[in-house]
């Protein structure tokens, strides 16, 4: 027969062995060890934390029974359905044909308007003492969700009252005419999409390049950054921040009467080029021919 289970129970329950078999260093610990059962059953996830799965096919009660949600019949209730496909006969796509098409070189600039900088000041969500970079606006939540870059627009420029110093991707004609007007200087750089990323960890300078001005190798190591900020290698790219209407970073590598392009050179600059001349001496007036 099997051991009963009485005498088991009652010797798992009985009290601990006396302090002589323990060593002394122990007997506090076990003295002081309690649980508190009632921390362990109320343990729950904060409100909306998650939502309930819906239970299908579970009754009327739920709004979810008998056919799930799917309706009757039909392939759509009883299997898969591609995109576009219209019962079998000739999809819109193809008696009309597809239009237009997805450009594979814009970027996607999250605006922010001047507005909207002079209203963090007011609320004190940005010191306007210090550059206002991509840094300071994504710590301030000014803008959120940025994947290209950042451009300044120009909307309620007349609210503008504190002359700031803005380090953006790229900026309008508009406002960087009103934020020099107040006073202040607007600055546009090269950001990559992982560039960004890092720049709102605080891995990475949000100013400081090799390409910039007042910047080296040494200076960039010394800040304490893990990282340094890419420059510009595509022509598109290097053109628009070497311009000086676009206030660009890049503008004094730009002399003094040339443009930015990298393609086109300035009328009346460079080396003319030299006229080729024949070996064959000119032939006399009267044996032309016009």
């Amino acid at each position: 027969m099997p051991p009963r289970l009485g005498p088991l129970l009652r010797a798992s329950y009985s009290t601990p062995p006396s302090a002589s078999f323990i060593s002394p260093f122990l007997l506090p610990c076990l003295q002081s060890q309690q649980r508190a059962a009632s921390i362990l059953s109320n343990l729950s996830d904060n409100a909306g934390a998650y939502n309930r799965k819906i239970r299908r096919g579970r009754g009327p009660a739920s709004g979810k029974g008998k056919t799930s949600g799917r309706g009757h019949k039909g392939q759509k209730q009883h299997g898969k359905v591609p995109r576009g496909f219209n019962g079998g006969q000739t999809p819109l796509e193809v008696v009309h044909g597809k239009r237009g098409f997805v450009n594979v070189f814009s970027v996607d600039m999250t605006p922010v308007n001047i507005d909207r900088i002079q209203a963090w000041i007011d609320q004190g969500r940005i010191d306007p003492s210090r550059p206002i970079t991509l840094k300071e606006l994504g710590d301030s939540r000014c803008v959120t969700n940025v994947k290209d870059g950042v451009k300044l627009l120009a909307k309620g420029s007349e609210q503008l009252r504190t002359p700031l110093n803005v380090i953006v991707s790229r900026a309008s004609a508009a406002a960087i005419s009103a934020i020099e007007a107040a006073g202040g200087s607007v600055t546009t750089r090269y950001y990559t999409p992982f560039s960004i990323q890092r720049v709102l960890r605080g891995k990475t300078d949000p100013i400081n390049s090799l390409g910039s001005q007042h910047s080296d190798a040494d200076s960039i190591i010394k800040g304490g950054f893990q990282h340094r900020l890419p420059d510009p290698t595509s022509r598109k790219d290097m053109e628009y921040y070497r311009d000086p209407a676009h206030r660009g970073y890049l503008s004094h590598h730009v002399a003094e009467g040339q443009g930015p392009s990298l393609f086109f050179k300035t009328p009346t600059t460079g080396t003319p080029a030299k006229r080729r001349i024949s070996g064959s001496k000119v032939v006399a007036g009267e044996n032309r021919i016009w």
